[in-house]
């Protein structure tokens, strides 16, 4: 892998790996939860000046902050797909689980017309998605998807 490939799709880790993570859903996640922390901070500062007749204590307070900060990180979940290529095969991480396949058990990349994110095809028709190859982020996935499917072309070459 050119660095000139590593450049234009996505870093280059210090193993050489090519590492793509998604750009607008990180920019998104990030104003959103800087968007919901202010609001749960200005709520539980207005909170105690309320006329309502309802008595709010500093625990009420620090309750709305902490869950601001909850829907704040949960938020920013949305930002830390990445999926990691090398010639030995593809590590990818979505929201919560992650997987690590070799190229030779992965048949093709896709990224079917009208799919929000790019899929690696396995056997017995299964799929697994890419969380972090978004279409949304235009030229950087159709870059990214080009990379991977190099990447699996060389090393299905390589095989045999």
């Amino acid at each position: 892998m050119s660095a000139t490939v590593a450049d234009k799709t996505g870093e280059t880790d210090k193993t050489g790996a090519v590492v793509f993570r998604p750009r607008r859903a990180t920019w998104m996640s990030a104003v959103l939860a800087v968007f919901l922390l202010a609001v749960f901070v200005a709520v539980a500062v207005l909170l105690r000046g309320s006329e309502t007749g309802v008595i709010f204590q500093r625990s009420d307070q620090i309750a709305m902050v902490f869950i601001g900060l909850l829907l704040a990180g949960g938020t920013m979940l949305f930002a830390t797909p990445r999926v990691r290529a090398d010639a030995e095969g593809v590590q990818v991480r979505n929201i919560l689980v992650g997987r690590r396949l070799r190229w030779v058990d992965v048949l093709s990349v896709s990224f079917p017309d009208g799919a929000s994110f790019a899929r690696l095809e396995l056997p017995d028709d299964e799929y697994y998605a890419m969380l972090a190859i978004q279409a949304v982020d235009r030229d950087h996935a159709v870059a990214a998807v080009r990379t991977l499917r190099r990447l699996h072309k060389a090393a299905w070459a390589d095989r045999g």
